[in-house]
């Protein structure tokens, strides 16, 4: 159980700061959309920072329920810790949506209106996705204590390299479809997100079987 909600208590702390961050940088960006992703992007990169190296000893700070399901298929963790990891991560992050919409006073229920786009997104989320479980695996296995702040650069870099802004979370894009502000997702857009992250990762584990293939 510990693990389970390290998992829901890290997952709610990284949506509630993509999702206050956009609402605040948006409110005190003036239009410019620029400047707006900017403070998203700094905040995105901090809180992923912290929360892995605060859980990282308890439940291996996946947040994540793609990157759980490469260290499912790697053996790494049972079928039953599985499903309750990506429980409580779907859990935390719809929680983080309700409390970040009520302590900026919106309405706590709101369905995003923020088409993203199709295929391109779809391609631009396989390499978004791919590119942050190889950090995982790679940064692990060479240099394990330095996870933390590879995985933080690398969603801070995939904000502005992607077309999608790196969501490459499944947790993450479903709670944001909950909200019609800056980071939202459209329903419509959610398929070729998810379906790009999971290819993504599954892209990702193959490409490190190979290079770990003696």
């Amino acid at each position: 159980m510990k693990n389970y909600l390290a998992e829901g208590i890290g997952t709610f702390l990284l949506v509630a700061v993509v999702i206050g961050s956009g609402i605040m940088a948006e409110a005190l960006a003036n239009g410019n959309i620029a400047v707006a992703l900017l403070g998203n992007t700094i905040a995105t990169g901090a809180i992923l920072f912290v929360i892995i190296k605060m859980f990282g000893q308890i439940s291996g700070a996946h947040f994540n329920p793609v990157v759980s399901l490469v260290f499912l298929l790697r053996n790494e963790l049972k079928k039953n810790d599985f499903i309750f990891y990506v429980i409580f991560q779907i859990i935390g992050g719809m929680i983080a949506v309700l409390t970040s919409h009520y302590i900026f006073e919106l309405d706590v229920l709101q369905i995003s209106q923020n088409i993203r786009g199709e295929f391109p997104l779809l391609i631009s989320e396989i390499i978004a996705t791919s590119g942050l479980v190889l950090t995982i695996l790679f940064i692990r296995k060479y240099d394990e204590k330095s996870i933390a702040i590879a995985v933080g650069l690398f969603i801070t870099a995939g904000y502005w390299f992607t077309s999608s802004t790196s969501f490459a979370n499944p947790a993450v894009t479903i709670a944001r479809i909950f909200t019609d502000t800056f980071t939202g997702i459209a329903p419509i857009s959610v398929k070729y997100f998810i379906t790009g992250q999971i290819i993504g990762a599954l892209l990702a584990n193959s490409i490190y079987n190979f290079f770990e293939k003696k």
